[in-house]
């Protein structure tokens, strides 16, 4: 990645405006640190000459207030900008990837190395990076243009050494990005697989795995570890290769003046100046090199985090089967209060419906044909049938590979509904408008969990952990469909919602599906014979037909 691509002003509007405040507060710095290198030339030509020194002290202070005030709105500039930056990346990647089918979405593991360490490492990137960029930009043209003014010699030696800096720069930078690119694979692949295992430890445990795979982990974070090393061992010998550098380019600049000043051919003054000019026109380049050290996991993150960002291309919608009715959908005034929607017409409709995975050459579904009125329809056939990719398609998380689907308004419980940390309220009207707590409290009664609700100290009030901890399985799963009863949608998808349930819970579920499944249109996977009896209507995946 360049140092700074312009196309993150297109993708991330949010970092305009702070990104054009660290280029003002730059330019501002700049002439302040010009400024202050012929106050302090002055001060001491006054003091060696035995002149009044009140004036150019006086200058002097001022000049450095002016840059204590400039350095304080500097680092809160960039502080504010690296947060800015960094969450605003983050939202549009979790809005972008909510608003794409599943193909156009990266690997779980990418997308969560990159949602949360990689949109973290931005802000470091943005806030101490970019302001060193901003100031290499400005501080040694200033030098040199004053040097020329005041020294053309000692300008010339700067413009003849200054290009070796960036020249040796980019050369180490190519290196380090390279080494960041590998650290930045090792933590992804240690990501993913601490993903996966974390998922599958229940299983891995039932199986006896579970030791196996503390092996596998120690050694993907040794991999890791060692790309982490050898970025950090590339960082310190370039930043001394710098150093080294800008230290016999300014020497040069000091020898030529005291030769000068030694023969008598150079004023006092002018010569200070010069050697005080000189090291400002190098040390905001070394510190470019060090900043971009410390911050190539945000210029990696943002690399990766761009081309996510871009607008996608609107493709062409699948074509339309002509005997596929559409919805009639109630209006609002026809809605009223939520569970006492008028039935409606169809609710979901597929033709010809067919889908292959990304890199697979066998479609998973392949001709399925559905109409699902108000009423129970169940989904069956044997694992690895494609039940679940049956709903994410009617849901339009993922887009057909051939056919159609058409359908209102959705809600989608799958194998793995997601809980928040709040209160049980507020994971029940997860992306539902507000609603009274009797319509709410009536939910409850639906599906047998106002008793348990109700006995907690603070109701409905009362929070929840991480995924749900402090519930029970079978509690988790009626919390989840009782969201589902409060969801303004025509269509309930629900994926082996008693799966994992004993008798009691699952009894209590399957009244609550077939008392919803009056009121809309009701679409369930399902292994249970209990559900199946149920169902108005019956999807065998396997003969792949339906019968009424």
């Amino acid at each position: 990645m360049r140092p700074f691509d312009p196309a993150v002003l297109r993708a991330v509007p949010a970092a305009r405006r702070p990104l054009i405040g660290l280029a003002v507060v730059g330019v501002a710095q700049g002439v302040a640190t010009i400024a202050t290198a012929f106050a302090l030339a002055q001060l001491v030509v006054a003091a060696a000459r035995r002149e009044p020194v009140g004036d150019p002290a006086a200058y002097l202070l001022v000049v450095l207030a002016v840059r204590a005030v400039l350095s304080f709105v500097g680092e809160t500039v960039a502080a504010s900008a690296g947060t800015t930056v960094s969450g605003a990346v983050r939202a549009q990647l979790l809005g972008r990837w909510l608003a794409v089918p599943a193909e156009q979405r990266p690997s779980p593991a990418r997308a969560v190395t990159l949602a949360a360490q990689g949109s973290t490492s931005i802000e470091p990137y943005v806030a101490r990076f970019l302001p060193a960029l901003v100031t290499a930009a400005v501080v040694p043209a200033l030098a040199v243009v004053t040097l020329a003014v005041v020294d053309w010699p000692s300008a010339l030696v700067v413009v003849l050494t200054l290009p070796l800096l960036p020249v040796f720069a980019a050369l180490i930078g190519a290196t380090t990005r390279d080494a960041t690119d590998r650290r930045w694979g090792a933590l992804a692949d240690l990501s993913g697989h601490f993903l996966d295992v974390v998922r599958g430890l229940p299983t891995l445990v039932a199986y006896g795995r579970g030791e196996r795979q503390v092996g596998v982990i120690g050694e993907v974070s040794q991999r890791h570890r060692r790309a982490t090393m050898a970025t950090l061992r590339l960082a310190f010998l370039s930043s001394a290769a710098l150093e080294l550098l800008a230290t016999i380019c300014v020497a040069i600049v000091a020898v030529t003046v005291g030769l000068r000043l030694s023969h008598g051919s150079l004023d006092l003054g002018t010569g200070l100046l010069a050697i005080l000019l000189a090291p400002e026109a190098y040390w905001p380049i070394r510190r470019v090199g060090a900043e971009f050290h410390n911050a190539a996991d945000g210029a990696a993150a943002l690399s990766a985090a761009l081309p996510q960002l871009a607008t996608p291309q609107e493709t062409a919608a699948p074509q339309e089967t002509a005997h596929c009715p559409t919805p009639q959908l109630p209006s609002d005034a026809e809605a009223g209060e939520p569970g006492d929607w008028p039935p409606s017409s169809p609710g979901v409709c597929a033709r010809g419906l067919g889908y292959t995975y990304p890199g697979s050459e066998h479609p998973v579904l392949h001709g399925v044909e559905l109409t699902a009125a108000t009423g129970l329809t169940v989904v069956t056939g044997p694992s690895g049938s494609g039940k679940s990719t049956l709903l994410e398609l009617l849901a339009g998380l993922r887009t057909p590979t051939v056919g159609s689907v058409r359908g209102g308004t959705t809600h989608l419980v799958t194998q793995r509904p997601f809980l928040t940390v709040g209160s049980l309220r507020d994971n029940l009207l997860l992306g539902v408008r507000p609603l009274p707590d009797a319509t709410v409290w009536r939910a409850l009664r639906q599906v047998g969990l106002d008793g348990a609700v109700a006995a907690q100290p603070e109701g409905l009030q009362s929070p929840l952990g991480d995924d749900g901890r402090g519930l029970s399985a079978g509690q988790r799963a009626r919390l989840v469909l009782a969201r589902a009863c409060l969801a303004e949608v025509d269509v309930v998808l629900l994926d082996e919602p008693t799966a994992h349930l004993d008798d009691e819970s699952a009894a209590w579920a399957h009244r609550a599906i077939r008392e919803l499944a009056t009121r809309r249109c009701v679409v369930a996977v399902t292994h249970r014979p209990e559900l199946l009896a149920l169902a108005d209507h019956h999807v065998d995946l396997a003969a792949s037909e339906v019968t009424a």
